[in-house]
């Protein structure tokens, strides 16, 4: 008999022709990932069928939730050095290197999500079958959390792709549908769910010859073609990625350049690599995004119980919620004082399911689930009523009071509001337990965050039906107190107002958003009003000057006098051509050492402001707000997050000295003591 213990994780199986099921059905876990203790289980598994070889292996998952997510980056915490890190990933390449060379045809059966570590996995094995889904569940998107793959990932993604296409996946971290992979070379079939494991035993039983990428992508690994196809791949990186913050796409490129994929070489250069970026600020940081990401997701339920939205107003916001609500599922219909006033939003919303929905027929569902109600005939059936009209608090109350008899009871009332507090809107309800914000940002199908608005009279019942709501359609609820701004427009104004009062001192428009963007932001704080609109960021300037200590800057002001509101009329501080693109002079791009703390320390000081207010529950929750609904610099882990890791006395010591220089829109908030105690 066997002295190995049993497995925790791991099924193993030989079924009447000698195949080998092992199933990994990870222990106390809702999904499958490779922790250090399921790679030393499988590498007893192997150990124990390399003795005794069956006709063949197939490797599936237990789970409903997928095959393997990945490595468990909770265990990347423990990582004290680079040494360590390599160490590991070393581990992880010889436990998949076993089933490599295992000597009898493996077979991975893909249900669901492969992605990074549960790819490579399937990356090793000599065939791959996946059941059929539009989904994209396929990819290496290890670059998102500051690596690359580790456990062998660079060195076989690149021997069954060829190099463009491999780069392209582990550079963008992008997932492919299983068909989409099917084409690319990444599956060998694609079945449908019923027919996953007959189909990969067939493979066993067949043993084809394996797919490889052609000889003449192959050939593009040879130098010197391989130095000249790099140097064209890093210049593309470099428009997209800043190395001094995001190392990871450039040391993907690097090591396809030095080791071309192959042999023993690369795969070491890969674990030495990783090591080092594991333990980097940048990795530790989108490790601590990732599990905001996470912990965003999972605050409230996700089986939702409204299934009839009913949205007032069909502007870019309104039109784009109601497409999104579609798309994913659910009833929709949308009301506004015309036909023509809907017509935008339908031909927007037609794109969007053109582009988002590929199985055949899902597109036209969509589209029947987007109806037009014009005088809120059906409003009487819906779960829930969202209003998306003008920023104005008198318009909103009339609509509320006029739609509310008319609706069901427990159907929720919510707004779109980007700025005005709830308790203003409240008193034209009858019920206002039941009114919620739900505050979305533009643009809809790409921002992830919705803000969970909670007023003073809001029900607890509200809040959660809300955020179910929003985790239902896929979107990541923040919730919030009602106070001006909620949390995102309150950091992000005093940033583009900043921006503004830089440009008065003297400061290029371009020297200004280079310098936000050198420091990491997505997009600098004058293009950013632009996008937003001059007119809006006006209106959410008025609101929030007592909150800001900070009237808007004059030039705002002027430039709306002047109807020049950004992307919109094709100008506003910028002028924009065809395609909404600024034109910029980039000779005007050079900035001093002083601004990007000027642009950014304004941020701060009112993130630490609404920690202190409690406008969100902790500091956690206030950076995924700005990094989920803004895009602020991921690599950071969000506004306190970076100041905690700068240093609250260095933050506050910049501050009392720009308050000296520019005045007391920056005196440094009260709340700092309370942070840096925390810190």
């Amino acid at each position: 008999m066997s002295s190995r213990p049993p497995s925790r994780h791991w099924r193993s199986s030989l079924d009447g022709e000698a195949v080998c099921w092992l199933t990994l059905d990870k222990a106390e876990s809702g999904a499958n990932t490779l922790s250090a203790e399921v790679l030393d289980e499988l590498a007893l598994e192997l150990e124990a069928l390399r003795a005794t070889p069956p006709r063949g292996l197939v490797l599936e998952s237990g789970k409903r939730s997928g095959f393997i997510l990945g490595a468990d980056v909770n265990e990347f915490s423990q990582l004290r050095n680079a040494t360590q890190a390599a160490e590991m990933a070393a581990r992880g390449q010889a436990v998949l290197g076993r089933i490599a060379t295992l000597g009898v045809p493996t077979v991975a059966a893909i249900d669901g999500f492969a992605l990074g570590g549960g790819l490579e996995l399937a990356l090793a094995c000599d065939y791959r079958v996946a059941a059929s889904s539009y989904e994209r569940t396929l990819g290496l998107p290890e670059v998102q959390l500051g690596i690359h793959p580790g456990f062998g990932g660079s060195v076989r993604t690149v021997d069954l792709l060829g190099p463009l296409a491999a780069l392209d996946l582990m550079l963008t971290g992008r997932s492919l549908s299983p068909h989409e992979a099917l084409k690319a070379g990444l599956v060998d079939a694609v079945v449908e769910r019923d027919a996953l494991r007959s189909k990969a035993k067939d493979f066993v039983i067949r043993r084809p010859p394996r797919h490889r990428a052609p000889w003449y992508l192959r050939a593009l690994n040879r130098m010197p073609m391989r130095r000249v196809l790099a140097s064209r791949v890093r210049a593309g990186v470099r428009k997209r990625a800043n190395l001094k913050h995001y190392p990871a796409p450039y040391a993907i490129v690097d090591l396809w350049e030095r080791f071309g994929a192959r042999g023993e070489a690369a795969m070491h250069a890969e674990a030495l690599s990783i090591g080092k970026l594991l333990v980097t600020p940048t990795c530790r940081n989108l490790v601590h995004v990732f599990k905001l990401r996470e912990r965003l997701r999972n605050l409230a339920p996700k089986d939702s119980a409204i299934r009839r939205v009913h949205v007032v107003g069909a502007g870019t916001m309104g039109g784009d919620i109601a497409a999104w609500c579609a798309l994913k599922g659910l009833d929709v219909t949308v009301q506004d004082r015309a036909q023509q006033f809907v017509e935008p939003a339908l031909t927007r919303a037609a794109e969007l399911f053109r582009k988002r929905l590929r199985a055949p027929g899902e597109a036209e569902a969509a589209a029947q689930r987007l109806r037009v109600d014009l005088t809120a005939a059906e409003v009487g059936s819906a779960d829930l009523v969202l209003e998306a009209i003008v920023e104005k608090a008198e318009a909103k109350r009339a609509l509320f009071a006029e739609l509310e008899p008319r609706l069901p009871a427990g159907a929720l009332i919510a707004t779109n509001t980007s700025s005005i507090r709830l308790e203003t809107l409240a008193g034209a309800l009858r019920e206002p337990g039941r009114f919620v914000g739900l505050h979305f940002f533009n643009p809809v199908a790409s921002l992830p965050l919705v803000e969970v608005i909670r007023g003073e009279q809001t029900s607890e019942r509200a809040v959660l039906a809300a955020a179910s709501f929003v985790t239902r359609i896929g979107k990541l609820p923040l919730p919030c107190l009602s106070s001006p701004g909620f949390v995102v427009n309150r950091l992000l104004t005093p940033y583009m107002l900043e921006a503004l009062h830089a440009h008065s001192d003297g400061h290029s428009l371009e020297s200004i958003d280079a310098a936000a963007k050198d420091f990491g932001m997505p997009m600098g704080p004058v293009e950013l009003a632009d996008r937003v609109g001059l007119d809006v960021a006006l209106h959410v300037a008025e609101i929030l000057s007592d909150v800001l200590r900070s009237a808007p800057p004059e030039a705002l002001r002027a430039k709306v006098a002047k109807g020049e509101l950004g992307v919109k009329t094709r100008r506003g501080f910028y002028a924009y051509d065809a395609r909404d693109k600024p034109i910029k002079d980039r000779s005007r791009s050079r900035f001093d050492a002083d601004l990007p703390d000027r642009l950014l320390l304004p941020l701060l000081n009112e993130a630490v402001a609404c920690l202190h207010e409690g406008v969100a529950a902790d500091a956690d929750l206030i950076d995924a707000g700005v990094i989920f609904g803004a895009g602020f610099a991921p690599f950071t882990g969000g506004p306190l997050r970076y100041a905690r890791a700068r240093g609250v006395d260095d933050v506050i010591a910049r501050l009392t000295d720009f308050t000296r220089r520019f005045g007391t829109r920056f005196t440094p908030h009260e709340g700092w003591q309370k942070l840096r105690q925390s810190a």
